[in-house]
């Protein structure tokens, strides 16, 4: 079960925003696997003075588009994997809205899977949900 939490501008169109975290779910289904309604996002929209960010870092230019994208998921997943989400997250979302690629940031976290979840009632529901 990843989490994700999508912090961007208020500014951006609500149709961007729905297409951002489409894209994002869709990455983590072809990239991690996910079974398709493991769907858990949050989107935060952000006053322009709540975004703090360099107008380049490592060479990459960022805009007030910047868009950052936090998931945790379980352990488990090769530097490959990661890589390919990673790829397919900012393709996606570069192909399907006005944000362009330099300005997705992602953070993955990673947790110890089964005992750092619980889905609901206060239980941890077994390691098939997590894979």
């Amino acid at each position: 079960m990843p989490f994700v939490r999508i912090s961007l501008p208020k500014t951006l169109r609500q149709e961007v925003k729905d297409q951002i975290s489409i894209s994002v779910h869709q990455s983590l289904i072809n990239e991690f696997n996910i079974p398709a309604d493991d769907y858990f996002h949050v989107i935060e929209e952000l006053d322009s003075h709540q975004i703090k960010f360099p107008k380049s870092y490592l060479e990459i230019p960022h805009t007030e588009e910047i868009v950052y994208i936090q998931i945790i998921a379980g352990k488990g997943r090769t530097f490959e994997k990661k890589k390919r989400l990673y790829a397919s997250i900012a393709e996606k979302i570069a192909e399907s809205t006005t944000i362009t690629k330099n300005n997705i940031i992602i953070v993955l976290t990673e947790n110890n899977g089964q005992e750092d979840w619980s889905f609901g009632n206060g239980g941890i529901q077994g390691a098939k949900h997590i894979i």
